[in-house]
C-alpha cells in the first residue's frame, strides 16, 4: 500500500503521467488500460473513519451545505480537504490525495458518488465523467448489460477525445483478465471461512480486501492473494482457527463500522464467535472473465453487484449466503448515512427470520461518523444475541 500511495503522489507530480479517481466498483480497467493511475476515494473516507478522524472534519463539509445525514465517507472526505487534514500524510509521508486529472464514476453503488465527484470537479476544474446503470434489478438480463455496455464504450469515446488517447483493446483484456483472476482469488480466500474452525473473520477480511480494490487489475494483488490463500489453506490443515474455541458463526450484513473494528472484533472474539462472512467483502467477489468481450463483463459484473439488486434478489442471495457458510446468526448495520448499502429498513430482518428462522440482531451506526453509535447499547445487544444463540445450539 505504502509503495501504492507513493507513486500516485509521484505521478500526481509528473507532468507525463495522468492520475483518474474512480469509484470502488467503476470501470478502473478502463483506466488503467488508457494509462491513468487510478485512485478510490472511497478507500480515503474508509480510512478516515478508521482514524476517528471524521467526527472532526464532517462539520467542515456541512458548513458548505451538505447534509450531516449524507454520505459520511462524502462529507468526511471533502471535509478533510477543506481542512487539509489527509491521514495518508501520516501514514505515508505524503501531501495527501493526488490531484486528479480526471474523476469517473458509476451510479451502480449510490447516487451520492456524482454528487461528490463533482465537488472535485468544480474544485480543481477537472472533468468529471460517469455512467448511470439500471439499478434496483431482480433478474440482470442480456438487454440490461448490453445497454450498460454502450454506457462504457461511450465514456471511452468521451475519454479519448478529451485527453487524445486511443484505448488499446488487447491491452484492456490483460487487465480485465488479472482483474478477474485477482477477483477470483478473493473469493476463494472468503470462501475459506466455511471450514470449521474458520481460519479467517469479516474483520481480518476489510483489511485484506484492500488489493482487489486499489490494485485491482495488477500483478501485485494477485501474487498477494496466492499468497494469503495458501495460508489460510495451511492454517485449515493444521486446525489453526481466526477465533480460539470457535462456538458460533455470525453473518455480517452492511457497511462495516470503521470507527469501531478494533472493539467489535475484540467482544466477538471474547464471545468465541466468528463472523464468518459477510456482503461487504462479498462486493468485490465478481464471476471469472472468460476471455470474450471485456466490456461485457465489466458490464455484467458492475450491474450484477449486491448493492444493485432489489429485494428479492438480495434476500435470496443471503439465504445462500447463511447456508453456505453455516451460520447461526445475522446482524445487520443500520448505517444512518448510507441507505443504500442498508438492508434492514424495509422488513428483511423479519422476513429472514420467518423464512430462514434464523435470529436476527440489528444494530445502529454508521460507517464513518461515530456520532451515530452508542458502544455500550451496541455491546450489550451483542452479547444479548449471542447467549440466544448459545440457547438455540444447546
Amino acid at each position: 500500500m505504502r509503495k501504492h500511495f507513493l507513486d500516485l503522489e509521484s505521478a500526481a507530480h509528473d507532468p507525463s503521467r495522468l492520475v483518474a479517481w474512480c469509484t470502488s466498483v467503476g470501470p478502473c480497467e478502463i483506466l488503467t488500460a488508457l494509462g491513468f493511475d487510478v485512485y478510490f476515494p472511497e478507500n480515503h473516507g474508509a480510512l478516515l473513519g478508521a482514524r476517528k478522524l471524521s467526527q472532526q472534519v464532517i462539520p467542515r463539509a456541512v458548513g458548505l451545505g451538505y447534509s450531516a445525514e449524507c454520505c459520511s465517507y462524502m462529507t468526511s472526505d471533502i471535509g478533510s480537504t477543506l481542512a487539509d487534514a489527509s491521514p495518508l500524510k501520516e501514514a505515508f509521508g505524503i501531501s495527501g490525495p493526488p490531484k486528479p486529472d480526471l474523476l469517473v464514476y458509476s451510479t451502480n453503488q449510490c447516487r451520492e458518488v456524482q454528487d461528490w465527484w463533482n465537488f472535485y470537479g468544480r474544485k480543481d476544474d477537472v472533468p468529471v465523467m460517469g455512467v448511470c446503470p439500471p439499478t434496483h434489478l431482480g433478474e440482470v438480463t442480456a438487454e440490461h448489460v448490453a445497454f450498460v455496455r454502450g454506457l462504457l464504450n461511450a465514456l471511452i469515446a468521451q475519454i479519448e477525445s478529451r485527453f487524445g488517447l486511443t484505448l488499446d483493446r488487447d491491452r484492456l483484456r490483460e487487465v480485465v483478465a488479472r482483474s478477474s483472476r485477482a477477483s477470483t482469488l478473493w473469493r476463494a480466500v472468503l470462501d475459506t471461512a466455511r471450514a470449521h474452525p474458520s481460519p479467517i473473520t469479516f474483520f481480518d477480511g476489510i483489511i485484506h480486501m484492500a488489493p482487489v480494490i486499489l490494485l485491482r487489475g495488477s500483478q501485485i494483488a494477485l501474487d498477494y492473494y496466492k499468497s494469503l490463500l495458501t495460508e489460510m489453506q495451511d492454517r485449515i490443515r493444521e486446525g489453526i482457527g481466526a477465533v480460539p474455541d470457535e462456538r458460533l458463526r455470525v453473518y455480517w450484513e452492511g457497511m462495516p463500522i470503521w470507527p469501531k473494528v478494533r472493539e467489535l472484533s475484540e467482544k466477538f472474539f471474547d464471545l468465541s464467535t466468528v463472523v464468518a462472512a459477510s456482503t461487504y467483502c462479498n462486493s468485490w467477489a465478481f464471476e471469472e472473465y472468460d476471455g470474450g468481450d471485456p466490456l461485457t463483463w465489466m458490464a455484467r459484473v458492475g450491474t450484477e453487484i449486491f448493492i444493485n439488486r432489489d429485494e428479492t434478489s438480495k434476500q435470496a442471495f443471503l439465504g445462500v449466503m447463511f447456508d453456505r457458510f453455516d451460520i447461526d446468526g445475522a446482524i445487520f448495520h443500520n448505517a444512518r448515512t448510507c441507505p443504500n448499502n442498508t438492508n434492514c429498513r424495509f422488513g428483511m430482518p423479519q422476513r429472514i427470520r420467518e423464512e430462514f428462522e434464523l435470529p436476527v440482531l440489528v444494530i445502529d451506526g454508521d460507517l464513518s461518523d461515530i456520532r451515530f453509535f452508542s458502544t455500550a447499547q451496541t455491546m450489550t445487544n451483542i452479547e444479548a444475541f449471542i447467549e440466544q444463540l448459545e440457547d438455540r445450539t444447546r
